[in-house]
């Protein structure tokens, strides 16, 4: 007698997940507008399409943003908690002001930042015709769409296969992105055939690792996990290797050392707009999903991963801060100090829990910390990649810092914008960067890590170091004459407004950042 099994129809919070759904839409309009619009319409099509569905995912986040609306959705495969909501509110906003640096075409004389076609070879006829033509790369803009889907839906993961599929979905468009760069061809070639090589080496291993714990646990999800962890086994070194296989995919998608091998090269290589967006959204992601598998998971290893993830921590701040000294390119800068934060922020992953109880008494401590210092950094690093594109020769930006001397004398306004970001970078009061330091180091501090602490101040003293050799260059350097010809160009609307508001908010945030720590803390609460 055959049985038929009777499979029961998945639930999906759609509207708790709206935000995600939304932005996927986004990006399948714009494929079909690629499609279906003739070429001189799709630039303002796309612009429109991409800006509606980031306001329209931050309106529905917003309507459904407080504890009442938290749980584990799409049959416990989604968490959608308070962590969950702080990052897609972070990773949106952020997002739209990237889609503007996207979009700007004033500073390029009437054209993008990106190749206008991707296939020809560098600096050939085929090139140059289609930019005589005006052809444009317009579906950069649902590839944005398609990589900020996956940045929601990777810290929000409650399992690992999910969380697979989300860094797949965010790396790939990212890997294309890289190389549409419309000047220095070969180096944007270059930066995407390196960032490909190493997502994919971090792919395979977060996936080995995830293959061990599910020989482990019988189960992806991370509360089956918990608790197999929390009984006795005698396959502890099965769980400890998959733990640390998954860990390090996930150190590589943040930066840290040492898993931070061509991420320079990548910074330096891509369009600057993607730069931007990468620095600041990838790593909101990659901290997101490394708090809840650390946290969620792997709770019962503290012991094991605290001590290792520390030490990465040192590591991180360390190289980072040194190898910056000695960059000669303002985008190379950026990018090391961009993996300075990521040792920065592991200071209060660390520092979650305490060895005194043996209970995640810091946690929520911890997570705010995390959710605001990444509010400052994410702000500066916007507003610094901005200038970086408005400052440029005949051959487009120029990058080298020789070419910066002298800026504040000639352009006071956006060498003074670019000062503030790179004091708010250095931690220096009373800008925003101070405030998301001490967040995140009294974190760590009330982990019972103050020797952690201790380095990360070491550090900070070093990296205000590099940081001020900006401002000397531009305030109290003479102009090199064999540079040659180096203006700020006018930017548009998009990149004012991109500039702008990350110079308001790194001030504002600097001397009333309470109402913004409030809010993180309100949303610190991981589900389990």
């Amino acid at each position: 007698m055959t049985t038929l099994l009777e499979i029961a129809a998945p639930t999906i919070e759609y509207r708790l997940l709206g935000p995600v759904l939304i932005v996927f839409v986004g990006a399948c309009l714009g494929v079909l507008i690629e499609a279906l619009v003739p070429r001189q319409w799709r630039d303002e099509g796309q612009m429109i399409v991409t800006v509606m569905s980031l306001v329209a995912s931050i309106v529905v986040l917003w309507r459904t943003w407080g504890p009442g609306w938290r749980t584990v959705g799409a049959m416990g495969a989604v968490s959608i908690d308070g962590p969950t909501q702080i990052i897609w509110l972070l990773i949106l906003v952020f997002s739209l002001l990237a889609t503007l640096l996207f979009a700007e075409r004033k500073l390029g004389g009437g054209v993008t930042s990106f190749t206008p076609m991707a296939a020809a070879v560098p600096n050939s006829t085929l090139e140059r015709d289609a930019a005589a033509a005006r052809v444009e790369h317009t579906e950069v803009f649902p590839l944005l769409l398609f990589a900020v889907s996956g940045m929601l839906l990777f810290p929000a993961a409650n399992d690992l296969l999910l969380m697979f599929v989300a860094l797949e979905i965010f790396s790939l468009p990212l890997y294309l992105l890289s190389g549409l760069a419309r000047y220095r061809r070969l180096l944007s070639h270059e930066a995407a055939l390196k960032y490909f090589l190493l997502g994919s080496l971090s792919s395979a291993i977060f996936l080995f690792g995830a293959a061990l714990l599910y020989g482990y646990s019988g189960s992806f999800s991370f509360a089956v996990i918990d608790a197999a962890i929390a009984a006795p086994s005698q396959s502890d070194a099965l769980v400890v290797t998959g733990m640390v296989l998954v860990l390090v995919g996930l150190l590589f998608k943040l930066g840290a050392v040492p898993f931070h091998s061509w991420t320079p090269d990548v910074y330096q290589g891509a369009p600057t707009p993607v730069t931007a967006f990468m620095a600041v959204c990838t790593k909101l992601a990659a901290i997101g999903a490394l708090v809840r598998i650390a946290f969620v998971a792997f709770g019962g290893l503290r012991w094991e991963w605290q001590p290792v993830v520390a030490g990465i921590a040192i590591l991180t701040m360390l190289v980072g801060s040194v190898l910056a000294i000695v960059a000669k390119d303002i985008k190379r800068l950026l990018a090391y100090s961009s993996i300075a934060h990521a040792g920065f922020i592991l200071t209060a992953v660390v520092g979650a829990s305490t060895p005194e109880s043996g209970l995640p008494v810091g946690q929520i401590g911890s997570i705010a910390g995390i959710a605001f210092y990444m509010t400052a950094y994410g702000f500066a690093t916007l507003g610094a990649f901005g200038i970086v594109t408005m400052v440029r020769g005949a051959a487009g930006e120029r990058n080298d810092l020789v070419a910066w001397q002298g800026l504040g004398k000639k352009h006071p306004w956006i060498a003074s914008a670019m000062t503030l970001f790179m004091l708010s970078f250095a931690g220096i009061p009373p800008t925003a960067g101070f405030i998301g330091k001490w967040a995140v180091f009294s974190a760590a501090w009330r982990g019972g890590y103050w020797w952690l602490v201790l380095v990360a101040v070491l550090m900070s003293l070093v990296a205000a170091y590099f940081y001020l050799r900006v401002v000397v260059a531009m305030f109290f350097s003479e102009p090199d004459p064999e540079v040659g010809d180096v203006h700020v160009a006018v930017p548009g609307i998009g990149t004012t407004i991109v500039v702008a508001t990350g110079a308001v908010m790194s001030v504002v945030l600097g001397i009333v950042p309470g109402w913004v720590l409030d809010l993180a803390t309100s949303a610190s609460q991981l589900l389990r």
